[in-house]
């Protein structure tokens, strides 16, 4: 009995949709899907409310017994212990001519032009280094030596090539260490 009904509705609904055309059909579809989003948006707009209404968890003890700030002085005491030391710039630049060396750059002499900043107590060496090889061995080379000499700042790397063709470039690599200017200066403040 159940199958003949269903029967029934089929063909009752096949010549209700001849009868109504193909615009018709496809706006009772296009009807069905609006009604479904707008269901589900109404329902995720229903869950944000519920976790919008939710308390916020209460931070834990361990945040709040944190440490508190570092002073001024310790912090400068910090500063100074990073620093490297004058004595050992030269041992550095070294390092930096091992690490060309590695890193199959041709690397003839370098420039080099020390300073000193009294009000600080800091010295600086300005080292400049022409390099010749290959792009991606230049920045290995950059990257590695920053590595290894952790006061040091990058000031320039550029590059020229003299054709298009040619693998090798010339690179020009100027790194500033900044250094103490005695070993008794890394812990005392200014």
């Amino acid at each position: 009995m159940m199958a003949i009904d269903i029967n029934t509705v089929r063909l009752r609904a096949q010549l209700l949709l001849r009868r109504m055309g193909a615009p018709a059909c496809l706006a009772v579809v296009l009807l069905a899907l609006g009604t479904a989003a707008w269901m589900w948006a109404w329902q995720q707009r229903a869950v944000a409310a519920r976790l919008e209404a939710r308390p916020l968890p209460q931070p834990s003890l361990a945040v709040a017994a944190l440490a508190p700030p570092a002073t001024a002085n310790e912090n400068l005491a910090r500063f100074y212990a990073v620093l490297g030391q004058q004595r050992h710039a030269e041992q550095q630049v070294k390092q930096l001519f091992d690490l060309a060396a590695k890193n199959g750059l041709l690397l003839a002499q370098g420039e080099y032009k020390s300073g000193y900043d009294k009000a600080s107590r800091v010295a600086t060496w300005q080292v400049t280094l022409p390099l010749k090889g290959s792009y991606a061995a230049v920045w290995q080379f950059a990257l590695q030596a920053l590595r290894a000499v952790p006061f040091a700042s990058l000031d320039e790397l550029s590059f020229r090539r003299e054709q298009i063709a040619d693998t090798q470039l010339e690179a020009r690599l100027r790194l500033t260490f900044y250094l103490t200017d005695t070993p008794g200066d890394a812990g005392e403040t200014p």
